[in-house]
């Protein structure tokens, strides 16, 4: 059953959600630990933002005898889609191509990053 796209979301519940994406089902002391490295939280503030989650319906949880066991009920390239959706609708007026000539005038690219949009751009043309 997918979940609703979520529009939103804080670094903080993206990093929840990544823990699910590569973890699939995870206890909340599991994406505790999967997020403890970057981030200094108690594990009831873990459960806590996995709840409110939940409420947004971007993650769903089962029972598994005491535990809940929480999974992503959207997938990453679904949140993508809508938090880049919003930013351009926000600051872009939905105008894509001025979204881009920003990303490109800001310069802030690797080598070879150039020629790998211009690949993206080649195989979305038309013949």
């Amino acid at each position: 059953m997918p979940g609703r796209e979520p529009t939103q979301l804080s670094g903080l519940q993206l990093a929840l959600l990544r823990a699910l994406w590569q973890g699939g089902e995870l206890s909340v002391a599991e994406v505790h630990a999967a997020v403890s490295t970057e981030r200094d939280l108690a594990p009831t503030t873990v459960g806590t933002l996995l709840k409110r989650l939940e409420r947004r319906g971007v993650v769903a949880h089962r029972i598994e005898g005491r535990q809940f066991i929480y999974s992503a009920t959207v997938t990453e390239e679904e949140s993508q889609r809508s938090m880049l959706r919003e930013v351009n609708e926000r600051l872009f007026a939905g105008d894509l191509p001025e979204m881009v000539n920003q990303l490109l005038r800001s310069r802030d690219f690797q080598a070879g990053d150039l020629d790998r949009v211009r690949r993206m751009l080649d195989e979305l043309e038309p013949d």
